[in-house]
């Protein structure tokens, strides 16, 4: 059988020296889409992906073309658009990867809605910054005007923060399992999932203005379809202690409690969300793994990365 992995790629990761056209981005799909086709003959795989930078522009393009008769789209929505956009890129890269190789794919993107609790404190709490930058008096004209919370962003200006809730459930969960064993490489919970809640009373969804963070979000996956693997894929091959200092150190195979002790290590918003999310997959008794897509084939086999065991 088949061993089930969740890989997590980074919205970075579709974007090097900060190309951002949507040809400069199709194309590192395509590394993509032919490193699944590499695993495909000895893994189920389902990818969950970021999309920090492509939601950013697409809130940019909402907001400078704001009008009356085509009023910008709210973020949950963004995230969605965000969601069709990367998951087109990687369909169609997957699929030209099999044809290249004389094959023919079985894969399909799961617009998904990913469950958060409002009383989250992440809510009362916003931190996360999104969109464009503005001046301190845009920004709090902006504030009033719409009702968000901004904030000044490391000197380089102002923007507006929304909340980063932890991900409960998966609303489609049951039909991306059933496509997994249907043989489908599945592509789900783009960008961390679209941020819903279920209503107190009749438990209906709506959508929430949130940003729920990628590695989170694929660990959930991976728990939710009984994965044997969760990967994050990022830009570095393993997760490291003292980074970028004369005494760096990759971090090799590594025991839940072991890799723990390094937390205050790892920084908030870069490493230490992808730390924290192999360590929960880990802690069930699976494995979670760090790495770069060149170390990818490598890391499954136990050869590379970081690899949490518990």
């Amino acid at each position: 059988m088949k061993k089930r992995v969740v890989l997590a790629f980074g919205g970075n990761a579709l974007q090097k020296n900060g190309e951002v056209s949507a040809e400069a981005q199709k194309k590192i799909a395509n590394e993509v889409g032919e490193a699944i086709y590499e695993l495909s003959s000895k893994y189920e795989i389902v990818i969950a992906h970021g999309n920090g930078p492509q939601v950013g522009n697409i809130l940019i393009h909402e907001e400078v073309g704001d009008s009356e008769k085509a009023p910008a789209m709210p973020l949950e929505t963004a995230v969605a658009m965000s969601q069709g956009q990367i998951g087109y890129w990687l369909t169609q890269a997957i699929n030209n990867a099999f044809i290249k190789n004389g094959k023919q794919a079985k894969v399909a993107t799961v617009v998904s809605q990913v469950v958060v609790s409002k009383s989250d404190p992440a809510f009362k709490n916003p931190t996360k910054p999104i969109g464009q930058f503005y001046s301190e008096k845009e920004a709090k004209e902006l504030a009033r005007e719409k009702g968000w919370v901004v904030k000044e962003d490391a000197g380089r200006g102002w923007r507006r923060v929304v909340a980063s809730p932890r991900p409960i459930d998966i609303v489609e969960k049951k039909t991306i399992i059933e496509l997994i064993e249907d043989g489908v490489i599945v592509i789900a919970a783009g960008g961390g999932g679209i941020p819903v809640y279920r209503t107190k009373v009749l438990r209906r969804i709506k959508g929430v203005d949130a940003v729920i963070d990628k590695d989170f979000a694929g660990e959930k996956l991976a728990e939710l379809v009984k994965a044997d693997i969760f990967v994050s894929v990022t830009a570095v091959p393993n997760a490291c202690v003292n980074f970028g200092t004369p005494e760096e150190e990759k971090l090799g195979e590594i025991s839940v409690s072991e890799i723990s002790k390094y937390l205050p290590e790892f920084k908030a918003g870069s490493m230490l969300p992808k730390v924290q999310a192999a360590m929960a997959f880990a802690s069930k008794n699976k494995t979670g793994i760090i790495t770069d897509i060149e170390h990818l084939k490598e890391a499954l086999s136990g050869k590379a990365g970081t690899i949490i065991r518990r």
